[in-house]
């Protein structure tokens, strides 16, 4: 008698393989390309940004210490390094300041895992038109978003990361799909990559590490799919297999089915959203529903008495723990320093997350008025609304004021527009780069997909900082 659980799904890792080793970019629908463009330049001012940052800054010197052969960028330095180390680098940038795009069901911000791992990979093998990355960058999304879905919130309540663990599957489709690999080979970078999946929870409250979990799963994407290329072989069922396998290992309530739910017609990547905050995604909608409160009744910080916040089981485990002064992550992670940001500045982007705001005493004092609770109504609307919120304010003249929001603003129901990413992207890059270098970075973009040759794109990435 065999042992073993039965499979999850039979044949769904092979099936994500065929699938990824087969994507053609006139077989993406046109409205996916679009997401992917914006995904594109809204992960480039995360990357830029994020390189000037002092953990990026570590991971960087690591690797330049290495003195590995110099084929890739690293970006906003003028430098090179192995592909594998200027992915490291580079994807760690785009997770290093809470500033990635989001696919909600999955958990993943995929573009800052998979806009270097192409960007990087183009520049090594010379094959980067812009309908190259975009159709890596695709598939990497689609593959990834898919396993992250499969993993259910399961993954995470049992502490682990999805950017470090699900994100690894983005990194070896688009690598994959880059190096123009079969389906055989392909199965096996992702049978290979799934033996590298990690990244724990607790690194939010206050680690740099949480940031490094975006890098190591890029890096994680290119060593699998190179290993792939040269007959390396993997797990071939990885992602179903019932014992050891990655949902059977990762969660304690897989959904297979949604591995393959839809595939080539539902398309997981447009499904994609963007972030108008610095902050963890689960607590926008109180952020701006508070702002919403405290802009319609012209209520200043003095006059509010009392905060009271419903959530979902999910948003209160990840987001409404005690807050304390311990770094940068914890308080972008942290529901409580996010409102009180919002009271005093009417905003939560870079400058609210500061050293010097961390323990400022009108913050902390603030934050003492501030309750969160689930919500059980919230609850039952199910996962789709994770990160819905209602916020109720009492002012110190004892009038209460209620504003809910269940869809944050950025999500796919309730979108930013492009328009509003390169705003977004403007200002996230306004440190890094000249008003006219930010010009020619979104012309580019714009017209990524007519672009035989990336090369003047990538030349912009990779300069050093003005």
């Amino acid at each position: 008698m065999d042992s073993h659980p039965e499979s999850l799904l039979p044949g769904a890792t092979r099936a994500l393989a065929e699938f990824a080793a087969d994507v053609q970019f006139d077989a993406i629908p046109a409205e996916v390309i679009a997401r992917m463009k914006t995904s594109f330049l809204d992960s480039v001012g995360c990357c830029l940004f994020g390189a000037t940052l002092p953990w990026t800054q570590r991971v960087q010197a690591m690797i330049e210490e290495e003195g590995a052969r110099p084929v890739a960028s690293i970006f906003g330095t003028g430098r090179k390094t192995s592909v594998a180390g200027a992915v490291l680098v580079n994807a760690t940038a785009g997770h290093a300041f809470e500033l990635d795009d989001i696919h909600k069901e999955s958990i993943l911000h995929a573009g800052s895992i998979a806009t270097p791992v192409v960007v990087n990979l183009g520049e090594m093998t010379g094959r980067a038109s812009g309908r190259t990355l975009l159709t890596a960058m695709t598939t990497g999304y689609e593959i990834g978003t898919r396993v992250g879905n499969a993993a259910t919130m399961g993954l995470f309540f049992r502490g682990f990361h999805p950017q470090g663990a699900s994100g690894v599957f983005v990194a070896a489709a688009a690598a994959g799909r880059m190096l123009n690999l079969d389906a055989n080979h392909m199965q096996h970078a992702l049978g290979i990559v799934g033996s590298q999946a990690g990244g724990l929870m607790a690194a939010q409250e206050g680690a740099m590490v949480k940031r490094f979990h975006s890098g190591r799963a890029a890096q994680s994407g290119i060593y699998a799919a190179l290993l792939a290329q040269r007959d390396f072989t993997g797990i071939t069922d990885v992602l179903e297999a019932g014992y050891g396998g990655y949902l059977s290992s990762y969660s304690n309530t897989p959904n297979a089915a949604r591995l393959t739910d839809g595939l080539g017609t539902v398309w997981e990547t447009a499904k994609v959203g963007y972030k108008p905050h610095a902050c963890v995604t689960s607590i926008h909608s109180a952020l701006d529903a508070f702002a919403h409160i405290l802009r319609e009744q012209n209520l200043s910080p003095d006059d509010v008495a009392r905060v009271r916040i419903g959530m979902s089981a999910m948003t209160y485990t990840h987001c409404a723990w005690e807050y304390k002064a311990q770094g940068v992550t914890a308080a972008q992670m942290n529901l409580f320093y996010g409102i009180a940001v919002i009271a005093f500045d009417g905003m939560a982007f870079v400058a609210q997350y500061a050293e010097n705001r961390l323990a400022d005493p009108r913050i902390l004092d603030f934050i003492t008025r501030i309750d969160a609770r689930i919500d059980p109504e919230i609850e039952a609307m199910g996962p789709a609304f994770r990160h819905a919120a209602r916020v109720s304010v009492t002012t110190r003249d004892g009038q209460t004021y209620e504003h809910e929001i269940l869809n944050r603003r950025g999500s796919p129901e309730n979108p930013l527009s492009h328009a509003d990413v390169v705003y977004k992207f403007r200002n996230v890059v306004e440190s890094c780069l000249s008003h006219s270098d930010i010009d020619r970075v979104i012309a580019l973009i714009d017209r990524l997909e007519t672009l035989d040759d990336t090369t003047p794109l990538r030349a912009l990435l990779a300069a050093p900082r003005s």
